[in-house]
C-alpha cells in the first residue's frame, strides 16, 4: 500500500506540496535567523512529497520545547487545523481512510516540528 499510496500522492498533490515546502526553506534559509526555520520546512517538504511508510519519532530537549512554543504561536496552529480538517475529510469515505490518515501525521508534526525526525 505504501507504493501505490506514494504514487497517488504524489501525483494528487504531493509534488506541488513537497515543492512549496522547499521553496519556504530556501527563503527562510536566506537570513541566518531563519534557518532554524528553514530546516523544519525541508522536513516538512520530505513528508509531503511521499508520507507513505515514514514515521515521526519525536524528542529533544529545552532548546526544542522553546522553539516548539514559538512555532506553535505563529504557525502550529493554523497547519495543524488546517491538515486536520483535510484528514476528516478524507476520512469521510472508507478509500480517504489511509490519505486521511497521513494528513493526521502532518497535522501532528505542524505542532511539534523541532526535535522531531522523520523515519
Amino acid at each position: 500500500m505504501s507504493i501505490l499510496g506514494n504514487i497517488l500522492w504524489f501525483i494528487f498533490g504531493g509534488f506541488f506540496s513537497g515543492l512549496g515546502w522547499c521553496i519556504s526553506g530556501i527563503l527562510w534559509c536566506i537570513t541566518i535567523i531563519g534557518i532554524p526555520y528553514g530546516m523544519q520546512c525541508f522536513k516538512f517538504a520530505s513528508l509531503a512529497f511521499m508520507p507513505f511508510g515514514k514515521d515521526v519519532e519525536y524528542g529533544g530537549g529545552v532548546v526544542s520545547l522553546v522553539a516548539n512554543i514559538i512555532w506553535i504561536i505563529f504557525f502550529g496552529i493554523p497547519m495543524a487545523l488546517h491538515n486536520f480538517l483535510w484528514g476528516c475529510i478524507w476520512c469521510i469515505t472508507i478509500v480517504g481512510i489511509p490519505f486521511g490518515i497521513q494528513f493526521f501525521k502532518i497535522a501532528k508534526l505542524s505542532l511539534m516540528p523541532f526535535g522531531s525526525k522523520i523515519v
